[in-house]
Formats: C-alpha cells, structure tokens, sequence
C-alpha cells in the first residue's frame, strides 16, 4: 500500500517536469534562442525517458517512481519509515539550495512565484496535465522526442513576438501576462 502510494505520486511528479520544460526553460533572466530550447529539450526528454524508448508514457512514470521509492527506501525494506521519508526531503531541500545558490536566487523568491501559481485553481497539476496532453498530438498516450519538442518550440514561438528566434525577458513577461488573462502584470 505505501509503495503503491509513492510510486503514484513519484508519477505526478515526472509528469510536472516533463510538461514545462519550456516554460521552466524560457524563465531564465538571459536571453533564449530556438536552438537553445531545442538543446535543452533533448537533453530534458533523455533525462524523462527512463526506459530509453523513445517515448515518455507511464512505464517512465512507474520506473521514475519506483527509482524514487528505492532511493528513500535506505534500509531496502520496501516500506518508508518516517525518518526515511524527513531525511529524503531534507536531502532534496538542500539540493534545492544548492541549485538556487549557483543561480544566485534568493531563498524565497523562486519558492513565492511557484506558491502564487499553485493557489489557482487546478493548481500546477492541472496546467501540467494540460500541457501534456496538449504534447500527445496523435493521442496515443505516449510523447515522443518529436511531440516533446514540436510543444517546447510552439511555446516558445508564441513568446517570440517578433519573431526573430531570440526570446527576450521582457517577452516572456509579456507572455506570462496574456496567459494570466492580463492580471497583475509585473
């Protein structure tokens, strides 16, 4: 039952990652070409294709899952004691730190964007699974490299106001505002 539960939401969690690479992509604080979300991409669509098959479908959510499971699971039990599950998220908070030190963010400030995000409804899980199913253009229920892409690349196309295949940060808070419906522009 406990590794029924992880491995479930270890899934939700592969889904979030993979459905915004490009907007995870384009909030950077430099500027983005086409080629640059291409690269990055590919190299996101490797990571999230645990079982190398060429498509991203919930045998990647399972093995993601139960990699996940596995490595909380230190005593190699099949069960997570409470001081494996505090110790797990403790290990992910500091790389969480550590990540956000070599960018050179403040504790909060990316924490307090994603907080606002979440309290809307449907959430990040809602806008994540949309975006999902948006990617699966043959509705087969797996993404392929060439799905994954084609998403990433259209997301960045509709950022890219004048067209010139460079994304500025002024039009990825352009895009933000009109995806928010044009509240509470920054």
């Amino acid at each position: 039952m406990k590794k029924s539960l992880i491995i479930a939401l270890a899934a939700t969690g592969l889904t979030l990652g993979g459905a915004a690479v490009a907007q995870d992509q384009m909030r950077g604080g430099g500027d983005m070409t086409r080629a640059d979300v291409e690269t990055r991409t590919a190299e996101r669509f490797e990571r999230m294709d645990v079982n190398g098959d060429g498509q991203l479908n919930a045998a990647d959510r399972e093995a993601r899952a139960l990699e996940r499971f596995n490595e909380t699971d230190t005593n190699n039990d099949n069960m997570l004691s409470f001081e494996e599950t505090q110790a797990a998220r403790e290990n992910r908070r500091e790389q969480r730190e550590a990540r956000r030190a070599e960018r050179g963010e403040q504790a909060g400030e990316r924490q307090g964007r994603r907080g606002h995000r979440m309290g809307r409804r449907g959430g990040m899980h809602g806008m994540h699974g949309q975006m999902m199913q948006q990617a699966d253009t043959n509705g087969d229920g797996s993404i392929s490299q060439a799905e994954f892409t084609a998403a990433a690349l259209a997301r960045f196309d509709s950022a890219d106001a004048n067209n010139d295949g460079t994304l500025t940060a002024e039009e990825r808070r352009a895009q933000h505002g009109e995806r928010r419906g044009g509240r509470g522009q920054r």
